[in-house]
């Protein structure tokens, strides 16, 4: 599903709208908020109703809350109660009166307005205010259809999560996971798409065969993933906008755990044959089908570092369960996990600087993360189960999924996923309609 919208500098729309954002010009402000340096605290910030007359106005409302929530969620923001505004929202066209926000002891205020236009679509217009230092910190204008003011109230959060944090935000991103039902016995597993704050949430699969590990490709439109739909676990591609699905390759034996290059020219997966399972990638242009690891063991799991120099990938062939990086070519082989318990699904940062982990030791599953060559590890989360880590574009959050048990004897009750910061802390379910499991993370839309 494409979104199509066009955002324009206020400064080029001074003519339009009865003249909204013909002065206060944009400057920069110290208002700042650093997320790097352990677990700040949340800055408030208030959000009145974005104006608009009669449906726009209804309209400017949820994009007012969806921004509110996607802020909230992040654990950095605190959306401040509307009941304490002291200016009239509806006054809010032109400058602030900012003694009016400093006393409710906002530091960042947004305003905006939405008006229909005469194509059909919507004009959403946002600026972000320093309330202590009394000047604009960012304002663009967004023109798209009316279907589309969720993606444009989610760019309008990256743009503020960007502008205070100096952070790419993640907040205008897909996931893709596995939606489970029925009984332990008989779950069905359906390959499902949503909004990654829940929303437009829908099946791609009908749950006839069992579908595991979806992975998107960088454009975002791809998505790769293992399905037993001739009876042995493939490597299928489906395409999000016309719904076709193709087998990525014939090959003997069994194919598990795939994931695109950084340049969505590949694939790499692991292939069994035997006993055990080795490494390979696919050219998807040529088809040309290349083997990188030859062990006598089970290497699978494989995830390319960004600039695609590097893989990450799980092998027992020292004996147990470990994480391994090698060069691109399957050159360089060698362990990066040494702590105790058994180490899997390792995926690397898009930021290039660490990679999570699955972590069990003795009965204790963990989330973590650790430098490429295996330095300062973390446990950011841990519990009966919890596995399959997925990285948010800017690589400060985290989502995976919990299993929760239901009795003394261990069998699980609910799989639900979970995101959470690099700190360890703000850990949230990601609410679904039904259980969910093996959850990816697209790249920023555009």
């Amino acid at each position: 599903m494409k979104r199509n919208f066009r955002r324009v500098p206020f400064r080029g729309l001074c003519a339009l709208v009865l003249g909204l954002l013909c002065f206060a010009p944009e400057a920069r402000a110290d208002l700042t908020l650093d997320i790097t340096k352990g677990n700040p605290q949340p800055l408030p910030i208030a959000l009145p109703n974005f104006l608009g007359l009669g449906n726009d106005g209804q309209v400017g409302a949820q994009v007012t809350q969806v921004v509110s929530a996607d802020l909230e969620r992040s654990g950095l923001f605190k959306p401040l109660d509307p009941r304490a505004f002291i200016q009239d929202p509806a006054a809010l066209s032109g400058t602030p009166r900012f003694a009016d926000w400093k006393l409710i002891n906002a530091q960042a205020l947004v305003t905006g307005m939405v008006a229909a236009q005469p194509d059909g679509h919507l004009r959403i217009d946002f600026r972000l205010w320093d309330v202590l230092g009394g000047t604009q910190m960012a304002g663009f204008s967004y023109n798209t259809p009316v279907q589309n003011w969720r993606s444009v109230a989610h760019i309008i959060a990256d743009a503020i999560y960007k502008r205070i944090t100096g952070e790419n935000g993640y907040f205008n991103t897909r996931i893709v996971y596995i939606a489970e039902s029925g009984p332990a016995q008989r779950r069905i597993k359906r390959l499902a798409i949503m909004d990654q704050d829940g929303f437009n949430n829908k099946a791609l699969t009908d749950g006839r065969a069992l579908v595991l590990t979806p992975r998107f490709s960088p454009s975002s439109q791809e998505i790769t993933y293992l399905s037993y739909a001739r009876g042995v676990p493939q490597v299928f591609m489906f395409n999000i906008e016309t719904g076709q699905q193709e087998v990525l390759g014939q090959f003997p034996g069994m194919t598990f755990a795939p994931r695109f290059s950084p340049d969505g020219n590949k694939v790499i997966f692991s292939l069994s044959g035997g006993a055990n399972s080795q490494i390979f990638t696919q050219d998807l242009r040529t088809r040309k089908v290349t083997q990188i690891t030859s062990s006598a063991a089970i290497d699978t799991g494989p995830s390319y570092s960004p600039d695609g120099n590097q893989i990450t990938f799980e092998s027992d062939r020292g004996g147990t369960q470990q994480v391994y990086v090698m060069n691109g070519d399957g050159s360089n082989q060698h362990r990066i996990s040494f702590g105790p318990g058994r180490y899997a699904t390792p995926v690397w940062s898009p930021r290039g600087d660490l990679i999570a982990f699955t972590k069990q030791e003795g009965g204790n599953f963990s989330i973590g993360v650790m430098q490429p060559d295996g330095q300062r590890e973390r446990i950011l989360t841990s519990g009966f189960l919890v596995e399959g880590p997925t990285w948010a574009p800017n690589g400060r959050v985290l989502m995976y999924f919990k299993q929760t048990p239901s009795n003394a004897s261990g069998s699980g009750d609910s799989t639900r996923l979970y995101s959470i910061d690099l700190t360890g802390g703000n850990e949230r379910e990601v609410v679904t309609p039904q259980d969910g499991s093996d959850p990816a993370w697209s790249p920023l839309l555009q």
